[in-house]
């Protein structure tokens, strides 16, 4: 015959159902909270709409609103309105400007960056701070402003995000595939002869590779046009010594702009 539980073990096996929940006695007889829990979950199962293919079609594809969206944009004043109206970029909610574009449309030579930084979401423009400082004098040295009226001579400059990432992150995977039918009907409208592409980010949505220090200074192409991979100007301030390699590109720039 079994000893009876001494008051030590059954204090123990009490806090022990403490410790589980079982802080009541409410019932005359054990309740199964698992089978219980089961059956509940199959009653919810069987009350639970089914699904049919239009209600499947129904859901929401953040990429295929975008494409359609910068289809219908006929003029860059639609596509920026676009932008604008778009609902699934969360990047919005939290920057405080749309970064759309600066230079002339229509100039020879359009450069898409990354993303905003601090300054360009307080602006409302592209490369404005210290890194859009040292792009314009980059510019210049070459004959380039993004300020000048002639075609020839101007610049027209846009990022691959209108928005400002948080603490001026790389952009996601998920943000670039929303923007990139955005940037490439703002490439389309604005109708550049080559395109420089600024920074790692920008050469993942345009080239779809990274390593801007490998690929830097060499023509490749993006959506039809002649594309020559750059490093970006904050890159530049954070590596005086690679200045050097991007006057090699500045060069091989205006090379190309004097040839064509």
């Amino acid at each position: 015959m079994e000893s009876p539980i001494d008051w030590h073990t059954a204090k123990a096996l009490l806090e022990w159902q403490v410790e589980l929940g079982a802080t009541e006695a409410i019932g005359d007889a054990p309740v199964d909270r698992f089978a219980e829990a089961a059956a509940q979950a199959a009653a919810a199962a069987q009350e639970a709409p089914v699904a049919t293919p239009q209600s499947a079609g129904a859901r929401t594809d953040p990429v295929a609103e975008a494409e359609a969206a910068a289809r219908g944009a006929a003029d860059l004043d639609a596509l920026r309105a676009a932008l604008a109206a778009y609902p699934h970029c969360a990047l919005k909610q939290g920057a405080r400007s749309l970064v759309f574009a600066d230079g002339r449309a229509g100039a020879r030579v359009m450069i898409v960056g990354e993303a905003p930084g601090r300054e360009e979401d307080l602006e409302g423009r592209p490369f404005v701070g210290r890194a859009g400082r040292l792009l314009d004098r980059m510019l210049a040295a070459i004959g380039l402003d993004r300020a000048a009226a002639a075609p020839e001579g101007s610049v027209y400059i846009t990022n691959v995000l209108p928005w400002r990432p948080p603490r001026n992150r790389e952009p996601t995977a998920e943000e670039t595939a929303m923007m990139l039918p955005f940037l490439r009907r703002h490439i389309a409208l604005a109708a550049p002869e080559v395109l420089v592409v600024m920074g790692n980010s920008s050469a993942q949505a345009l080239l779809g590779r990274r390593g801007i220090t490998r690929l830097r200074g060499q023509w490749d192409e993006a959506l039809g046009l002649p594309a020559l991979p750059m490093l970006h100007p904050a890159y530049l301030l954070r590596n005086p010594h690679a200045r050097r390699m991007a006057w090699e590109d500045m060069l091989t720039l205006a090379a190309r702009l004097e040839g064509a």
